[in-house]
């Protein structure tokens, strides 16, 4: 069955962005907008300038690594910037894809877009396609649960935005579906379990393998007649649904459906530091010295998160008891609570000691649809508070408001660039079809950062 694919090439190919629904346009506007936050403030971590440091000794190029000032190749950047995105777990996502769809397609698009001084119509629609038509892979394939969903159907989404930039027909298109999906990672859902970073690398190879795929189809090089089909449904896959590549193509957006992270960590615990801080609120407070114990009953996937000792920041985004130990010690779920001092902080580290998950099957019968938790808490005077979410704040059904999401982008550029500075990258990035070259924005991407101001 490959006439699917057929109808998914000509749909990219014959796309405009006056043919995507103005829902879907405005979100991507904020879609693009909480990526560049992502990235720039992901960019400040300690691995990502180490490996920026010997990846481009010599800066030089036309694509801007998002954060430093500096340009490169476009591949390079479009690696390292997706690297840097997945950092601080604060990069959107898609329910229904179980994955992240945009941290993959955008720097890509980004990248080759300014080598090419694409203009910001052209960058834009060939974001939302790449989104689209990797988040349909995700959803029309149930990958094995032993594999990481990053790097992996991202890489036909970033090759995909890459070929719609480079104006290809539906043919060169379908060859660089086709070449894309072999270049995806095997990748291991260990590494975020057990903390191995190597793990924030993956998006970044997506984006890197999806300019190199056009790269590859430009000289010659050919693919199977149906990688999607090959991969997704007889190497990589349990089930492979290719009717879903073109289930209400164009008229239900997949970028329409996304949804955005306020805690900064593993998606599997918002539904837990959600009912947590229902609990807080209704109680007006809750010191952690007055508490005994913590049960948590989730999901599966959720219930898979119960070190109580995470090694490194990325294991402690990947742990329930370290969550909520470390948000409620510290009142807050942001970046500040999934530090390096935290994960060694010895008081939350005993607090993480008495968190116990465990998974509740009615809970997990839900998925995918809900990502539910309930909390129930034992104070040391023998009360229960509980509650219980079906819904992640930030989801379709549960959206965060646009206050909520400007609060969140300014917390994050205000780590890495002055006010001036990021108030333009915000307004250019919900102006795109106003920017007749990408590098309006990029170049404000490449302004003079915090750290070089000495603030």
């Amino acid at each position: 069955m490959t006439g699917y694919l057929d109808t998914v090439c000509d749909f990219i190919a014959n796309t405009t962005l006056a043919d995507i629904a103005p829902a879907a346009v405005d979100r991507g506007h904020r879609v693009f907008a909480d990526t560049m936050a992502a990235i720039g403030a992901g960019a400040r971590e300690p691995e990502v300038q180490a490996l920026k440091a010997k990846l481009v000794p010599v800066a030089g190029g036309e694509s801007s690594i998002i954060g430093t000032g500096l340009r490169t190749e476009p591949a390079k950047a479009a690696f390292l910037n997706g690297t840097a995105g997945t950092f601080l777990e604060l990069d959107e996502g898609n329910q229904y894809s179980r994955g992240h769809p945009g941290i993959h397609a955008i720097p890509a698009a980004l990248a080759f877009g300014e080598a090419h001084g694409k203009s910001g119509t052209e960058v834009l629609t060939a974001a939302i396609l790449g989104y689209e038509i990797g988040a349909r892979i995700g959803i029309a394939a149930k990958i094995l649960p032993t594999m990481h969903p990053h790097g992996t159907w991202g890489t036909v989404g970033a090759a995909v935005a890459v070929a719609k930039l480079a104006g290809a027909d539906a043919a060169k298109i379908r060859e660089t579906i086709n070449v894309a999906s072999s270049l995806g990672l095997a990748t291991s859902r260990q590494t975020m379990l057990q903390g191995g970073t190597v793990r924030n690398s993956f998006a970044g190879f997506s984006g890197q393998m999806g300019i190199l795929a056009w790269q590859m189809v430009e000289s010659g090089f050919t693919g199977e007649a149906d990688g999607l089909s090959t991969i997704w449904g007889t190497v990589i896959s349990t089930e492979w649904k290719p009717e879903e590549m073109t289930r209400e193509l164009g008229s239900r957006w997949e970028i329409a459906r996304n949804y955005f992270k306020r805690h900064a960590c593993c998606r599997y615990n918002h539904g837990t530091l959600d009912a947590l801080a229902m609990i807080v609120d209704k109680r007006g407070g809750l010191s952690p010295d007055e508490v005994q114990k913590v049960r948590v009953e989730t999901y599966s996937l959720a219930a898979q998160l119960s070190d109580t000792s995470p090694k490194n920041t990325l294991a402690g985004k990947f742990s329930v008891p370290f969550a909520v130990a470390s948000t409620l010690i510290n009142g807050s779920s942001g970046v500040e609570s999934f530090t390096w001092d935290k994960v060694l902080d010895e008081t939350i580290q005993a607090f993480a000691d008495k968190v116990e998950v465990a998974e509740d099957p009615a809970l997990t019968a839900l998925m995918p649809d809900f990502r539910p938790a309930r909390v129930i808490v034992t104070l040391t005077d023998g009360s229960v508070l509980e509650a219980e979410t079906k819904t992640n704040r930030g989801d379709t059904e549960d959206p965060y408001d646009d206050v909520e999401l400007d609060r969140k982008y300014a917390e994050l550029t205000g780590l890495v660039w002055p006010d001036a500075v990021a108030r333009g990258i915000y307004e250019d990035c919900f102006r795109l079809e106003e920017l007749d070259d990408i590098n309006a924005l990029t170049r404000r991407l490449n302004a003079v950062s915090l750290a070089e101001a000495g603030e």
